[in-house]
């Protein structure tokens, strides 16, 4: 891209010229212009000729596509950035290569320093299996070493570790030589979280938030919460957004309100609401995701439960008479008939309408039914979910399948009948449990490893983009409209396409309908977009060197 551009102001007005804009206002749009960090106008190139003379900068696209910048409904910031800065094993092909790894960081770093890691997936290796203690502990040459499992659900640590948090070995969930899971599993994290320093953390929380801006994500949901990370972790968080250009953080606290007082506590953090990862259940990778029959490949559990009808109940009626977003992270079945009726039960409280236009969220909605998918609907239920974990381990053979076996793998993460049902959609990554990647995202959900889930490209990117607002509340953004704020990215890309209602793809230019403007064609083994420049409330956060 070229840029002309007039001496600074406070109030920037900036015209975009000579690409695709991706708007319902027109889907034949080649220009836009940017005044006061709001859309003030789309429309062809030709009409673009009149704002030419009067605004501020004017950027030539030479082509490229411009798009809302995308939203991410599910992030862990910190440890997002942790990762990216430290050790990942999230690319490891065997047990032998995650043990190297691990030998390899702890040399390179201070003697004195906790080592952090994250990603393994033990389904993923020809070992199968995690590593034992005594291995760590060779491996990390006895330090104190903390490596959650890729689903964060449960963590291999060394005995260096355990020897910092008293009383770790009593508690439930600790295992002699086996990933610690549940309250052992807590209190090693908050001791190996606790041993971050405040530099590290912001250093961290900058890499990951400038990651997500150079792939055209303008808005992340923060999912924090006592189990997860600590307070300053979050308010640090916020306060650094504020200060400084990037994404947009929209931060949740996942702990749970019993009254107004609880709920002014919640809103004086930042907070948009008491949701995100508040546990009904665990995850499927670790065996915790709660179940109504057990698992195929551990026929003597059906997962853990944190939350029941009665506690998700008496959350949901707190929150909505304080006027305050609830939410869950429920990913089994008998999680998700916990949350439906605890909803329920508290409509029948406060009223329907109420819980209604609260916008309640649901957090990963994975092992669905047709009875829990009518219950989102009828109570105005968000589900906020990650196609990319279809992606990882979706699939006859993959790691869903392994757990439940097939037939119940296939039900999983039905998108298709979400969207026919009326539930919102808003999709996110869960980061770092699978990585940043919003158009990665778009083409896990319109390709869905079980076809009858697959929605839509153009679906999907609804999702990706207006589903995240309308997630917190606001109805008028994610989309290239005037007067909707001007948050949009700038990519390079292949020809644009329109996906066709029976999946043939036509060229956006001559489809007949003619008021639905086009996407990249994201089929598996196209190249991926590849963002040139991100800028939220008209400020460019990311420019790549030709940007």
């Amino acid at each position: 891209m070229t840029e002309r551009t007039a001496p600074q102001s406070e109030h920037r007005t900036v015209l975009l010229r000579g690409g695709e804009v991706h708007s319902p206002a027109d889907p034949f749009a080649t220009a836009m212009v940017v005044e006061r960090g709001h859309v003030a106008w789309v429309g062809s190139e030709g009409a673009a000729d009149a704002f030419a003379s009067g605004v501020d900068e004017v950027i030539d696209l030479e082509g490229a596509l411009v798009t809302p910048a995308f939203t991410d409904a599910h992030v862990h910031t910190t440890s997002t950035g942790l990762a990216l800065t430290g050790l990942d094993l999230s690319r490891a092909a065997s047990l032998t290569q995650a043990l190297r790894l691990v030998r390899e960081h702890s040399a390179a770093r201070p003697a004195d320093q906790v080592l952090l890691g994250h990603g393994w997936d033990a389904t993923r290796w020809p070992e199968q299996r995690p590593p034992h203690r005594a291995e760590l502990d060779e491996a990390a040459g006895g330090r104190p070493l903390y490596l959650p499992r890729v689903d964060v659900h449960s963590a291999v640590v060394t005995t260096a570790l355990l020897d910092l948090v008293p009383g770790a070995t009593g508690l439930t969930g600790y295992h002699p030589d086996a990933p610690l899971t549940g309250a052992a599993h807590h209190a090693v994290r908050a001791a190996a979280h606790a041993a971050v320093t405040p530099a590290q953390r912001t250093a961290a929380q900058r890499a990951a938030l400038a990651h997500a801006a150079s792939l055209g994500i303008g808005t992340v949901h923060e999912c924090a919460g006592p189990e997860i990370s600590d307070e300053d972790d979050f308010t640090s968080l916020l306060a650094l957004a504020a200060a400084q250009p990037g994404p947009r953080v929209v931060g949740y606290w996942a702990e749970q309100v019993a009254d107004e007082k609880d709920a002014t506590r919640i809103r004086e953090l930042g907070a948009a609401g008491a949701a995100g990862d508040l546990f009904v259940d665990g995850s499927l990778g670790s065996h915790t995701a709660c179940l109504h029959a057990p698992y195929t490949d551990a026929p003597g559990t059906s997962g853990t439960a944190h939350l029941d009808a009665a506690a998700v109940a008496a959350h949901v009626a707190a929150c909505t008479e304080a006027g305050l977003q609830a939410g869950f992270h429920a990913i089994g079945d008998a999680a998700l008939s916990a949350v439906v009726d605890g909803v329920r039960a508290a409509a029948e409280q406060v009223g329907l309408a109420r819980v209604r236009a609260a916008r309640h969220r649901i957090e990963h909605a994975e092992m669905l039914t047709p009875e829990t998918i009518a219950a989102f609907a009828e109570f105005g239920l968000t589900a906020s979910v990650q196609p990319a974990f279809d992606a990882a381990w979706g699939g006859d053979d993959g790691m869903y399948a392994q757990r439940l076996g097939a037939d119940r793998a296939r039900t999983l993460n039905p998108y298709a009948a979400l969207l026919r049902a009326g539930v919102p959609l808003a999709f996110g990554s869960d980061s770092p449990v699978t990585p940043l990647d919003p158009w990665g995202t778009v083409r896990a959900a319109a390709f869905h490893r079980t076809p009858e889930h697959r929605i839509s490209a153009r679906a999907a990117f609804t999702a990706h983009t207006r589903g995240g607002w309308r997630a917190v509340g606001r109805d008028d953004a994610g989309v290239l409209v005037p007067g909707a704020p001007a948050d949009y990215a700038v990519w390079r890309t292949e020809e644009l396409v329109v996906q066709a209602p029976d999946d043939r793809v036509a060229r956006w230019s001559t489809d007949p309908r003619s008021g639905t403007p086009g996407l990249p064609d994201l089929s598996p083994g196209k190249e991926l977009p590849v963002c040139l420049r991100t800028v939220v409330a008209g400020q460019t956060v990311f420019a790549g060197p030709n940007g």
